[in-house]
């Protein structure tokens, strides 16, 4: 006999515009942001090629954000475009126009953290929702109401805020909350670390954020030896003689067999507490990752789409299934905890140790057509697999199934060894029926 998982409620928050909680999925390209409707997510946010705090991604140009908008639309979606940077004088020219851009081509809110660009989309598209940005840093319920009386409908809450602090917000103030609730967790209060400014004079809080806390580190310590003292005429030579330091020379405190260490956080993972999220009255459920894998944006968003449905469908007969714990584990990048959301982070929640490998799962191929009469599927390469090996097919709802491949044929029907082209387009039988847009991956 099945037991069947009951969920206690511990938090009495609202939701005070959203009947069902929105699930807010990361695109960091046009392709990502399908795979992310597609996947069940309600609302994507993606990145302008201005004023967004992801440099490195591919970001949209206006035209992509026009198909962007219109392929959300068939879905039900929404697209919001994060804003977010702290603007400095010379960013500040210019940004009426991209905002005009933005509203034309149908987003639906932008994510903003500085107060300029915040006044001047209300005074110049004041229909353009305008969402304050986690990297405003907000954590408790006076600050929420001073932006929700400033006309902001949505604040972004810091990453840094517990469950605690959500009910209380939810007490005093009415207006949406969207908080993270899967990904990457900065190793800082979130947008306040400097440290790429300092190695590599990249801005984080304008879109070059190097990683810093994610690099290998050994540790030293300054030692001040007599015999290896430097002279200020020395010191000034170039290059100067080591030690680079006056008077001091720099002892390893580790052996030359220890690993680097890094300062990276584990990563936020909630799948286990959704029905938390729920109840205190999160309104927007956001994944982070715009910079993350196809294979990483279709599996997470699909996993917490199953979840908040089946909460909201049965709230008192609530399972979580143990596949989707497996899925999620499958496109995990680093090891998975609750962030701030029931006790502050200690050390425990730090990566000091050498990372564990990526997710050992690649995304294979991608499923363009099927026929139902012969049982063939059409496939589109996205990395090297051949016959004989074990794949995996997943889709949203509920398509998954394992299989070996067999034989592979390019489009005019000639065997192949190998798909080992990209975007090849390849035949090969499967075991049950797939639908455009289901994935196909391996083991790495």
């Amino acid at each position: 006999m099945q037991t069947v998982q009951t969920h206690v409620r511990k938090y009495a928050g609202k939701r005070n515009r959203l009947v069902k909680p929105e699930l807010l999925a990361p695109a960091g390209n046009l392709e990502k942001l399908k795979f992310a409707v597609h996947y069940g997510a309600d609302a994507v946010y993606i990145g302008g090629q201005k004023y967004g705090l992801r440099s490195n991604a591919d970001n949209f140009s206006f035209e992509e954000m026009r198909e962007g908008v219109e392929f959300a639309k068939k879905y039900g979606a929404k697209v919001f475009v994060a804003t977010n940077i702290y603007a400095h004088n010379e960013d500040v020219e210019g940004i009426e126009e991209y905002l005009r851009n933005l509203y034309e081509a149908g987003i639906s809110a932008i994510i903003v953290a500085d107060p300029v660009i915040i006044e001047t989309a209300q005074r110049v598209v004041p229909k353009l929702e305008v969402h304050l940005s986690t990297q405003q840093s907000t954590v408790n319920w006076q600050t929420v109401k001073f932006w929700k009386d400033q006309g902001l409908p949505r604040v972004v809450l810091g990453r840094e805020t517990s469950f605690e602090e959500i009910e209380e917000i939810k007490r005093h103030v009415d207006v949406e909350i969207e908080a993270f609730i899967h990904g990457a967790m900065c190793s800082s209060f979130s947008g306040r670390c400097v440290l790429s400014n300092h190695f590599t004079d990249r801005d984080s809080n304008r879109g070059g954020c190097c990683q810093s806390c994610r690099w290998k580190y050994d540790l030293f310590e300054d030692a001040r030896e007599e015999e290896t003292w430097v002279s200020e005429e020395e010191a000034m030579q170039s290059p100067a003689p080591e030690p680079f330091r006056l008077g001091v020379t720099q002892l390893p405190l580790f052996e030359q067999q220890d690993n680097a260490f890094t300062m990276g956080s584990k990563d936020l993972c909630m799948i286990h507490h959704v029905p938390d999220l729920v109840d205190v009255g999160v309104d927007s459920f956001k994944i982070e990752g715009r910079m993350k894998s196809i294979h990483y944006v279709a599996t997470v968003v699909n996993v917490y789409r199953k979840a908040i449905d089946a909460y909201m469908a049965d709230p008192d007969n609530y399972v979580l299934k143990p596949e989707w714990i497996e899925e999620i584990n499958k496109a995990a990048n680093r090891p998975l905890n609750t962030g701030f959301f029931y006790d502050t982070p200690d050390h425990e929640d730090h990566i000091y140790e050498p990372e564990e490998k990526a997710a050992p799962y690649d995304f294979a191929g991608l499923v363009m057509d099927y026929d139902s009469a012969t049982g063939m599927a059409t496939i589109q390469q996205r990395n090297h697999f051949k016959p004989g090996q074990e794949v995996e097919f997943f889709g949203p709802g509920d398509t998954f199934f394992k299989q070996v491949v067999e034989a592979i044929y390019d489009e005019e029907g000639n065997v192949l060894d190998a798909a080992r082209h990209p975007l090849q387009r390849i035949k090969m039988k499967v075991d049950h029926p797939v639908s455009y847009f289901d994935m196909m991956r391996k083991k790495k």
